[in-house]
């Protein structure tokens, strides 16, 4: 079998590759890192983590701490969603929850925009968010949820 020769891509395309692994899963993104040199570089550059989804990491594997707080640094759309979650239900810091919640969205987590939306129509009775939802949109969001 034939391997792609990726080491002789432009650099910012290799980035990108490893971006779309580290998007795809927790345990891909580290399988990566350990093939070769180059790729464990490019994955620790900054940006990758905006990728992770924090959510899809297995309960069995201990995420570190320091990697949740880049992960959230970096405006990783899991991690806002978990801080807005915990924001809101947890420490009752509605307000805040939400615009954590808001944020995430806004990064494309698809599944939060459902989360935020029923959340404003539980709580306040409002209903704007939920005319951005497409049919296709719903059916992605009702096999994720």
């Amino acid at each position: 079998m034939d391997y792609f020769p990726i080491l002789e891509l432009p650099e910012e395309i290799q980035a990108l590759v490893v971006e779309r692994v580290a998007g795809n899963s927790f345990t891909d993104l580290y399988g990566l890192r350990a093939s070769w040199k180059t790729m464990k570089a490019l994955a620790e550059r900054s940006r990758v983590n905006h990728f992770y989804d924090v959510l899809s990491v297995p309960r069995r594997l201990n995420m570190p701490p320091d990697l949740f707080k880049t992960c959230f640094a970096e405006r990783n759309p899991s991690t806002l969603y978990m801080k807005g979650v915990q924001f809101f239900f947890t420490f009752n810091l509605q307000e805040e929850g939400l615009a954590f919640t808001k944020l995430a969205g806004d990064e494309g987590y698809e599944h939060v925009v459902y989360t935020y939306a029923m959340t404003r129509k539980i709580f306040w009775g409002d209903e704007e968010y939920f005319a951005r939802f497409t049919r296709e949109s719903v059916d992605r969001i009702g096999k994720l949820v």
